[in-house]
């Protein structure tokens, strides 16, 4: 595990003013992104207040350890900067702290800060492959309990980390429009599916998790040392079809309710910079099984889990046409996952499997164990049976046209500063299906 150092001291401060006290970016944090602004491509920085510092420019200024690091994010994606491994990615780490702390020599560092304002923000990586997994089981239990009331975790639940495979292509950045998707449902009335425009669309609160260092293929990542190649998080919205994926998910489990979509924040938050705010892994309810041994670390147990609190807001078209500001649906915290994020990377190489550098884990929507902590609105609404008022006086059972969705996460703790993950956010737009004739295949190159 990572240990705190000089980098997270509650009393260092910046020459860059507007980190002091900022919400989100104070020194303590320094998070990885990629960013562009006119007249040069994107590359790689870090968030310090309002500003954004571009790593590469800096690397000259850094000692022999850290100076190779900074040059590799000076590349459109920094997949090859997470997989430099958990040491190198701490020396640049604190070196850029050096640099931005109060004292450091201003002058010959400013000039490398550019506005965050002014700036556009890409994926952090390319993302080689996505896998979701379903750790929040008090999510599990409530969304059982609308459908199988008697009987609402499936036997495997407790023995096994539950995921599925993604869809990378449709990872996009915050801000980017959410089109609403088309598919087939079936209703209960109805004796054959037909297809139209997703009816219950929805949202689901996840943190997601950046592979740095991989493996191999064919060796697995034990868990003790599967820490060690997590690079960090980012907040996650694995938009959800409820009405298409009750009709197609058996038997293999989600597909187009789940691939036309997916919201990640732009700021990748080491590892490094959460360590202040790990806490214990909570403990299984009585009766429960333990891990299996592979998937069973003393520390992981007792530091694997990550004290960092979420919140969801909706702004709908009608809000803000009146200028009311966004409403909170719901709060609350990592510590709702039943595995602990090194399990999840254990188990998800425990087959031999090879991870890499900017491949993305999701980690289910998290939702705690009272109302007001529930992440999603099939949970929120019990599926629609129960509309929620907004201000204004609209009502929701799911998301309709015009609905933006605001996610938000920070990290704090007595004894040291608060962090934050910044913003993950998109608006549902209308989307009219594309008739065959008029359709014409074009090869897109990928891009970060």
């Amino acid at each position: 595990m990572m240990q705190t150092d000089f980098t997270h001291d509650p009393t260092a401060l910046s020459w860059v003013e507007s980190a002091n006290g900022h919400p989100d970016f104070p020194i303590q944090n320094l998070p990885l992104g990629v960013f562009s602004q006119m007249g040069r491509g994107p590359r790689g920085g870090v968030a310090i207040g309002d500003k954004i510092l571009d790593i590469a420019a800096v690397a000259p200024l850094l000692d022999a350890e850290a100076r190779p690091v900074a040059l590799l994010a000076g590349q459109s994606s920094l997949n090859d900067l997470l997989g430099v491994g958990k040491e190198s990615l701490l020396a640049l780490r604190r070196g850029l702290f050096r640099l931005l702390r109060h004292g450091a020599d201003r002058e010959v560092v400013e000039p490398t800060l550019i506005a965050a304002a002014t700036s556009e923000m890409h994926l952090p990586a390319r993302i080689g492959d996505y896998t979701d997994f379903y750790t929040g089981i008090h999510h599990a239990e409530n969304v059982g309990r609308l459908f199988r009331p008697d009987n609402p975790l499936l036997p495997n639940y407790k023995f096994v980390p539950i995921g599925y495979h993604g869809r990378s292509s449709s990872i996009r950045l915050s801000g980017q429009s959410v089109a609403r998707p088309h598919g087939q449902t079936k209703r209960a009335n109805q004796e054959a599916p037909d297809f139209g425009p997703c009816r219950k669309l929805d949202y689901e609160l996840e943190m997601g998790i950046w592979i740095g260092s991989g493996n191999a293929l064919g060796h697995p990542i034990p868990v003790g040392r599967a820490g060690d190649h997590i690079a960090g998080l980012s907040i996650l919205n694995d938009w959800s079809a409820r009405d298409m994926q009750a009709w197609e998910y058996q038997p293999l489990g989600p597909f187009l309710a789940k691939n036309f979509h997916t919201t990640i924040s732009p700021w990748i938050v080491t590892t490094a910079a959460l360590a202040p705010y790990r806490v214990a892994q909570p403990p299984r309810p009585e009766g429960d099984p333990q891990p299996l041994p592979y998937l069973l670390d003393d520390q992981d147990q007792t530091l694997g889990a990550f004290d960092a609190r979420m919140e969801v807001y909706i702004q709908t078209a009608g809000m803000r046409a009146s200028g009311i500001d966004p409403h909170r649906l719901s709060t609350g915290s990592m510590t709702a996952m039943y595995w602990t994020a090194a399990q999840l990377v254990a188990h998800h190489s425990s087959n031999g499997c090879n991870l890499g550098p900017g491949d993305l884990l999701g980690t289910g929507t998290l939702s705690g164990e009272v109302a007001e902590s529930r992440g999603s609105l099939l949970e929120l609404t019990e599926d629609g049976r129960t509309p929620i008022t907004l201000p204004g006086g609209e009502r929701r059972t799911f998301l309709e046209d015009g609905d933006e969705l605001v996610l938000r996460a920070f990290a704090e703790t007595p004894g040291f500063v608060r962090i934050g993950f910044g913003e993950c956010r998109a608006t549902i737009t209308t989307l009219a299906p594309a008739r065959p004739e008029a359709s014409s295949y074009v090869p897109l190159a990928r891009t970060c």
